[in-house]
């Protein structure tokens, strides 16, 4: 039998299972385990513990600080920040009183065997107290040689027995010794905990080992805390997981637990005598490894005897041995634990036993396994070193796979040597599959982990962005879409603290209290300096696991949020990352992450705020930083295809529902989707449906597309978003070869499109061959993301993503990259609108395009453009007349509803006025009409649009023709106008509208007044 290689996917789901939404319970669950499970562990802990002395014993214990001060040592070396309370009482009549008015997890009752009268003073206890365990601690080797007598009658009365001998770790023992009896049970099924079991009739000698395994436990445990690749609770979470400590003091009950705990056996410990069959067997320990060695040949044991030379005896059946009179039995003890159940280093030896070399970590054992010597490789892997090194580091199903081969297995010990090293890089990717990773020296520069460069909250990107990691990393992929790879970019993240402690260490937080100029807060923002720890880390990462250009992005804490996810109001910065000195690229990332840092405190980022009634001081900054997706095309860059896709559509058509989802898909970066250029859209369902007529694709398709300029590698960040990236004509992503798949052709001749680039003719962007032809596999990857991401936030998502048709080197597949995630806000309050019911004449505006549920009331005021004088070349002017408005408003307290042509919020003059979303904030209703030429489709899937939808404003749309659609222009000319200028009104009435809009039918209306209630029918008598 040939080993195999650990080199393969993990499959967390069976291969070939479909994805399906019922799934993400199952993904999920293992993806909470995995954080916390250690939570799980030992769920009865010692907090109370109620110590019966007497008055000397208990002085000498609070005065010497005995007692107190070991627990709450060892306490604190295991980070347990509660360490068990200490109740002294010097007299049976108070420990009963104690017992009856507090619960105690355990008792401890210490006295001189003079005192007598420990039988009744148990039973007493069990009855005031039947569930806590009592346990006898003799002070010293002379009381124990006394209790023979006595020692089944107090064996019955209490649960275990110790003696003292001026040890104060035998203290810690104890309640270790408690803890582990009570929870060993669910810590087994639960975190597979391993088991030690201890055989020792022996008071003194169990009384002596105790403290010892404890203590060498507690080194193991904190040695391996400190590896643990994970944020500092994961650590002290983790220590949990230690092995447990069982005592059995017959054959009867050590064969018991071997049987109870054999699969979590990390191994046995025994003396050579004691009690089997009633009677003392002086041979018991040979018999009991022989049991459990048939079990498990390969299970460390220790035999243990008074006598040197039974030494042969334990050498016969491959056990270790301990001379239990050696004056360095602690010492021995320790070297069993580090060289035969690998605690400590791993140290590689050669066949004589020399010391080689060392190996402290896992990494280190990886690095240590392709130099050594072949000899040493045989010598330990014939004595199952690996195994049990790799077993005391927690990876149970790891080790117990690597235990099951021996060296005949393999061709030739170099085949061996190559294993052992896949087996390190398994452990290595296990142990932060799925999680956020500190960034380190020995961080693994090849691994998809993100990275954390500072403490404190990710935010709201952040959150998501590691959360649909951890959900990726545990779906079988392959499976699921055997025909791509779906990752996220390599990401890092530097948490909130860096932000808070930059505004306090340059005095930033001034600037709130002023109304600040952007360009001053800018350049207050750019004199200051990220902290050196900061600045450490991102050199190391740009030498190190930053390949190629960047994306730094805002994640404030408030950012994508359910309630208001602050879509597009902060900035992002696009780097090339290809300046040849790596202090010029450093400075760069560093400019990019203070100008993100200043896009809080900017005049849109107030507006905002004020706008949904928060503190812009309760907001907090972290910084994602992404590697841009997609490929160099000569001295630019971008991906093949960029989008945003939604799980609820608000505006289905034909047979499409809105539950079917909606994605809209560009060329180039995801800047044109976002900002409401025009995008071609689909269902996922129905890819080959097309929405729109081909002459209409014709009109509306895409004429240009962004790029990131790779040309330069001076930049000035100063400029704004804008100040790397490229502007460019679609034509020239053809020549670059990025529309092969993604464009057809419009032939003049026969009014419709041609499928491919092989005719003359005006290209069209409707990425045919891969929505109709299946060439890359979107559709599918769209509806089970949606699908899997919708279940796991419970609520409709959205997601941005960048796909590169090109084939990865590594496997020859094109990838899909998922960006972000966000929610999509739903207002589920019950509204109902029956089109077939409304009184026209009362009517200012009916559609049946509609975003947002419920009813407004109270408005009186009307912002609107009137269509008669709308120039569309003077949009850029007509929004700043807008804004100057919205302003006043704002100062003012009020809201208004606001109609204007085309797209709201487009990136582009010529499709809507170019208004940002600060620019309109005190708007309740917003409405597109459209004109006979002037027309656009709505802006969905912009950040504009999803900050509208997501604080529930009114957003109407009403098309041209009108159709069953209404807008009363002649009503609306004929009210007082308040203000004008131009073709831009303010017009106030006398009585407010009474708006209602119903999500569930997508249609809205603007009554002129409250309708009157409707009439009650008379009441009658029903006896006339």
């Amino acid at each position: 039998m040939r080993p195999p290689f650990l080199s393969t996917p993990v499959h967390f789901l069976e291969p070939g299972a479909p994805m399906i939404s019922s799934e993400f319970n199952e993904i999920f669950r293992k993806y909470a385990s995995d954080k916390e499970i250690f939570h799980d562990l030992m769920p009865l802990r010692a907090r109370e513990i109620l110590l019966v002395a007497p008055a000397f014993d208990a002085f000498t214990l609070e005065q010497d600080g005995l007692l107190t001060e070991i627990l709450f040592d060892g306490y604190y070396q295991l980070n347990m920040s509660n360490p068990p309370r200490v109740t002294n009482v010097s007299t049976v009549e108070e420990a009963l009183e104690k017992c009856a008015n507090r619960h105690f997890d355990m008792i401890i009752v210490m006295s001189r065997l003079g005192q007598g009268g420990h039988v009744e003073l148990s039973k007493a206890l069990k009855k005031a107290s039947p569930r806590t365990p009592i346990y006898l601690l003799l002070n010293d080797n002379v009381e124990v040689g006394a209790l023979d007598r006595r020692r089944q009658e107090l064996q019955r009365s209490y649960d275990q027995i110790f003696v003292w001998n001026g040890n104060p770790e035998v203290f810690m023992a104890m309640v270790k010794f408690m803890e582990d009896r009570a929870n060993v049970e669910n810590d087994t099924s639960v975190g597979l905990t391993r088991v030690i079991l201890l055989v020792e009739d022996s008071i003194r000698y169990y009384s002596r080992y105790l403290p010892i395994l404890y203590s060498e436990l507690l080194k193991q445990t904190t040695r391996l805390a400190k590896d643990h690749s994970a944020d500092g609770m994961s650590r002290t979470l983790a220590m949990r997981v230690r092995p447990k400590v069982l005592l059995a003091t017959t054959y009867e009950e050590a064969i018991a637990f071997a049987e109870r705990y054999r699969d979590y056996l990390l191994c046995v410990i025994t003396d050579r005598k004691y009690p089997k069959d009633g009677a003392l067997d002086r041979e018991a320990g040979i018999k009991l490894i022989k049991a459990v060695k048939d079990r498990n040949p390969y299970l460390p044991t220790l035999l243990q005897s008074s006598d040197p030379f039974k030494e042969s005896w334990a050498t016969a059946i491959q056990s270790g041995f301990l001379n239990k009179n050696s004056y360095t039995l602690g010492a021995e003890l320790s070297a069993f634990f580090h060289e035969s159940l690998g605690f400590g280093d791993f140290i590689f030896r050669n066949e004589h036993g020399q010391e080689l070399t060392r190996a402290a970590n896992m990494e280190d054992l990886q690095a240590k396994l392709r130099t050594v010597p072949v000899e040493s490789l045989v010598y330990h892997a014939s004595r199952n070193h690996f195994s049990a090194w790799i077993m005391a580091r927690g990876e149970v199903q790891v080790a117990k796979v690597l235990g099951k081969f021996r060296i005949s297995d393999y061709r030739d010990p170099e085949e061996m040597r190559t294993f052992l090293i896949n087996v390190g890089d398994y452990v290595q990717r296990m142990k932060t599959l799925g999680k956020v990773v500190p960034l380190t020296e020995s961080t693994p520069k090849d691994e998809p982990n993100i990275l954390r460069l500072a403490p404190g909250s990710m935010g709201g990107k952040g959150r998501g962005v590691a959360f649909i990691h951890s959900l990726l990393a545990r779906m079988d992929l392959d499976s699921l879409v055997p025909e791509a790879n779906i990752r996220i970019p390599r990401s890092a993240i530097i948490g909130t603290e860096e932000f808070t402690s930059f505004i306090a260490r340059h005095g930033l937080r001034q600037m709130l209290q002023n109304d600040v100029d952007d360009d001053v807060i800018k350049r207050r923002f750019l004199t200051g300096a990220l902290s050196q720890e900061l600045s450490a880390k991102l050199r190391l990462f740009l030498a190190n696991h930053a390949r190629g250009p960047l994306a730094v992005r805002s994640s404030g804490l408030l950012e994508d949020s359910l309630s208001h996810p602050f879509a597009g109001l902060y900035n992002t910065f696009f780097l090339p990352n290809n300046d040849p000195d790596p202090a010029v690229r450093e400075a760069q990332l560093a400019e990019a992450i203070k100008l993100v840092y200043a896009s809080v405190y900017t005049k849109a980022a107030r507006s905002y705020f004020q706008a949904i009634d928060y503190k812009i001081e309760e907001e907090q900054m972290a910084i994602l930083i992404q590697e841009v997706s997609g490929r160099r095309f000569g001295d630019r860059f971008y991906p093949h295809i960029s989008g945003v896709a939604q799980s609820f559509n608000y505006y289905p058509v034909a047979y499409t529902q809105p539950q079917d989802g909606i994605a809209n898909l560009a060329v180039g970066l995801g800047k044109y989707v976002v900002e409401g250029d025009k995008a071609y859209r689909f269902s996922p369902p129905y890819p080959e449906m097309d929405m729109l007529s081909p002459k209409e694709q014709f009109r509306t398709t895409q004429k240009h597309f962004y790029a990131l300029d790779m040309s330069r590698t001076a930049i000035d960040l100063y400029g704004g978003e804008d100040a790397t990236l490229l502007s460019l004509d679609i034509a020239e992503a053809e020549k670059d070869g990025a529309l092969q798949h993604c464009a057809s052709v419009w032939d003049w001749n026969d009014d419709r499109l041609r499928d491919g680039l092989d005719h003359p003719g005006p290209r069209v962007v409707n990425f045919r061959n891969i929505l109709k032809y299946d060439q890359f596999p979107l559709p599918r990857i769209l509806q089970h993301l949606l699908e899997l991401i919708r279940d796991a936030m419970e609520t409709p998502v959205e997601i941005e993503f960048a796909v590169n048709l090109d084939k990865d080197p590594a496997n020859g597949k094109p990838t899909f990259t998922l960006l972000q995630i966000k929610h999509q806000l739903m207002d589920s309050a019950e509204v109902n609108l029956d089109p077939e019911a409304l009184d026209r004449e009362s009517l200012f505006l009916f559609s049946e395009k509609c975003v947002g549920n419920g009813v407004v009331e109270g408005l009186r005021d009307i912002v609107w453009v009137d269509p008669e004088g709308f120039d569309k070349f003077e949009t850029p002017a007509l929004a700043a007349e807008i804004e100057r408005l919205n302003d006043r408003f704002r100062a003012a307290g009020g809201k208004y509803v606001l109609l204007g042509p085309g797209r709201w919020g487009s990136n582009d003059q010529h499709l809507g006025i170019p208004i940002q979303w600060a620019m309109i904030s005190c708007a309740q209703v917003i409405v597109e009409y459209a004109m006979e030429n002037f027309q656009a489709d709505a802006s969905l899937g912009s950040h504009f649009f999803h900050n509208v939808t997501s604080l529930n404003i009114g957003y109407f749309t009403v098309p041209y023709p009108r159709g069953t659609n209404v807008l009363n222009w002649e009503w609306l000319r004929q009210q007082p106008e308040t203000w004008r200028s131009g073709c831009l009104v303010h017009t106030t009435l006398e009585t407010p509208v009474h708006i209602v809009m119903d999500g569930r039918r997508s249609a809205s209306a603007i009554f002129k007044q409250v309708p009157p209630p409707p009439a009650q029918e008379p009441e009658t008598d029903e006896f006339l």
